[in-house]
C-alpha cells in the first residue's frame, strides 16, 4: 500500500538510527504482524484505535510523525542512501 510505504519509510529514515533495541523490536513487530496494512495506516492516523498489543511508545511516535506538524511534502519514499549514512 503506497500510503504506508511512504509513511513508514520516512518514519524509519527519521527514527530508526536513534531507537533502542527494544523499540526496534516493537517497530519490527508492528510492521510485520498485523495482517492488514490498512490497520497500521488507520492506527497511525488515529482513524481507528490501536489495539493494546500494538499501542506502544513506537506507535505513539508513528502517530506523532503522521500528524506532520511541519507540513512537509511527503510524496515519495526516501532514497535508500540514508541506510548507509553514519547515525546523527
Amino acid at each position: 500500500m503506497l500510503e504506508n510505504c511512504i509513511l513508514l519509510s520516512l518514519f524509519a529514515k527519521e527514527n530508526l538510527a536513534r531507537m533502542s533495541e527494544e523499540q526496534l523490536n516493537r517497530y519490527d513487530r508492528l510492521i510485520n504482524e498485523p495482517s492488514n496494512d490498512w490497520d497500521i495506516y488507520y492506527w497511525a492516523t488515529e482513524a481507528k484505535p490501536t489495539p493494546a498489543e500494538f499501542d506502544t511508545d513506537v506507535m505513539a511516535m508513528l502517530r506523532e510523525f503522521a500528524k506532520n506538524r511541519n507540513r512537509e511534502q511527503r510524496l515519495r519514499q526516501p532514497d535508500l542512501e540514508y541506510l548507509f549514512e553514519a547515525p546523527r
